[in-house]
């Protein structure tokens, strides 16, 4: 069924090229997004950590959903481009309740990572099985599984079970947050059998390298927010130094 939403969802979707990254320098709020927007991006994509912080919560889908829901609305409304939001595990809901809280907020694609605030690794055939039932729910709906093993001491094979478990499940590209090594990534990309997404952290390689290893997106994650409040410190620094 084509509906509304069909065509910036596969506009996102096409956006996930090997070798041809798409770029997203993570948003937590209006301003952000619209910046993003406004210097060329493809897409906006939402940091639940850095939304967390512009609303005055820890991250660990410690946010209120409703809160959290309301900031992606708002992002969404305020931007022509496709919105992808990252809502940690799902803050309780039910796959179907995702997926329509999603569509009621005007986001055309999502993060859901399989671990417990990062604590605990979910079963990788029952966090399947949500997805599944995800994609069911929104066969529009760009899925970008997040897949947390290496967060929590795992292997590059884990990763790997979980990636082609995810993609049976109907994922549109796996996200291996905390992979940041060239070899790793590498074998990642040539093992997972879909569009792979890395996140620029600052032990990872540059875009144009990640390119060369067939990444098809790069995430910022919540690094820009921690860039701007770190410049924003700067600038109130001056500021009371000239007081």
């Amino acid at each position: 069924m084509i509906t509304e939403r069909s065509a910036p969802a596969a506009a996102l979707r096409a956006l996930h090229v090997p070798g041809d990254p798409l770029v997203l320098p993570n948003a937590w709020d209006v301003p952000s997004a619209l910046a993003v927007e406004r210097a060329g991006f493809g897409a906006v994509a939402t940091a639940s950590a850095a939304v967390s912080a512009s609303l005055g919560h820890p991250d660990g889908e410690a946010m209120p959903v409703d809160e959290a829901f309301a900031a992606i609305a708002r992002i969404a409304s305020a931007v022509a481009v496709p919105v992808t939001a990252d809502v940690e595990h799902g803050y309780g809901l039910g796959a179907a309740e995702l997926a329509g809280r999603l569509a009621e907020a005007g986001a055309v694609g999502c993060n859901v990572e399989d671990s417990l605030e990062e604590r605990e690794l979910l079963d990788a055939d029952r966090h399947a099985n949500y997805l599944r039932e995800l994609r069911a729910a929104d066969p529009d709906l760009v899925i970008n599984a997040r897949i947390d093993v290496f967060l929590l001491g795992g292997d590059v094979a884990e990763a790997l079970r979980r990636a082609r478990l995810y993609a049976e499940a109907g994922a549109d590209c796996v996200y291996p947050i905390g992979l940041a090594d060239e070899a790793g990534i590498g074998e990642f990309v040539g093992g997972a059998g879909l569009p792979v997404n890395v996140l620029r952290s600052p032990a990872a390689p540059a875009a144009p390298r990640l390119a060369q290893l067939g990444v098809a997106r790069i995430s910022h994650g919540p690094f820009v927010h921690r860039e701007v409040m770190a410049a924003h410190a700067e600038l109130l620094a001056r500021l009371r130094a000239e007081r």
